[in-house]
């Protein structure tokens, strides 16, 4: 069984709404693992002097949830255990 979880976050570029979704992923996977995909929420743009100086776009991405192994769940698992005994 898999679970997921969705996160919004919104990101930025000079160049393109394109360039800011590309930015947005690429930093997002930096820290959090198995993004399986995103959905574009908003796009909006910055002006200044009349012209666009930003764009910027709020994403929805979903990533699957691991599977726990790590030591703060190794240790709650054991304090589960050690507490039924």
């Amino acid at each position: 069984m898999s679970v997921a979880k969705n996160i919004e976050i919104t990101s930025t570029s000079k160049t393109s709404f394109e360039d800011a979704v590309d930015k947005g992923i690429a930093r997002a996977t930096k820290t959090i693992d198995n993004v399986r995909g995103a959905w574009i929420k908003e796009q909006k743009i910055n002006i200044e002097d009349g012209k666009v100086s930003e764009y910027q776009v709020m994403m929805i991405l979903t990533f699957v949830l691991g599977d726990g192994g790590n030591d703060d769940d190794d240790n709650r698992n054991n304090r589960k255990k050690s507490k039924g005994r």
